[in-house]
């Protein structure tokens, strides 16, 4: 079973910046998984931040954080990263990074950010606080 492990979180000053990431404990990841990453503040639902196909070419973004967050793997079976800059205290919660396997053509196809419930592994969440 995939297990997924997140990480670099922490306290940031607005306008500040992070790189999370999200690493599968055994090591490697297998090329047919999508990934997303999703954040959820107290109160609220979790929302879905960013996305990126299996093979690494296409990926998708939350309007909210267009041009401030960008995903990236190095190659299908590697750790994914989201850099996340110009960063403001609504941006504060727990970012979860999940997987997802996208059928038959689904290689370059981004993963829904909109369907949280169609991903198939999740990690354990690291936390984001923006805050002066």
């Amino acid at each position: 079973q995939l297990q997924l492990v997140e990480s670099g979180g922490g306290l940031v000053q607005p306008g500040g910046s992070l790189r999370l990431s999200c690493a599968p404990s055994g090591g490697f990841l297998d090329d047919y998984y999508s990934i997303g990453w999703f954040r959820q503040a107290p109160g609220k639902e979790r929302e879905g931040v960013s996305g990126i196909s299996s093979y690494g070419d296409t990926t998708v973004y939350a309007d909210s954080v267009k041009g401030r967050f960008t995903i990236s793997r190095a190659n299908a079976k590697s750790t994914v990263y989201l850099q996340m800059t110009s960063l403001n205290p609504e941006d504060t919660g727990v970012y979860y990074c999940a997987a997802v396997i996208l059928g038959p053509g689904g290689g370059s196809r981004a993963p829904p950010l909109d369907m949280p419930g169609e991903y198939d592994y999740w990690g354990q969440g690291t936390q984001v606080t923006v805050s002066s």
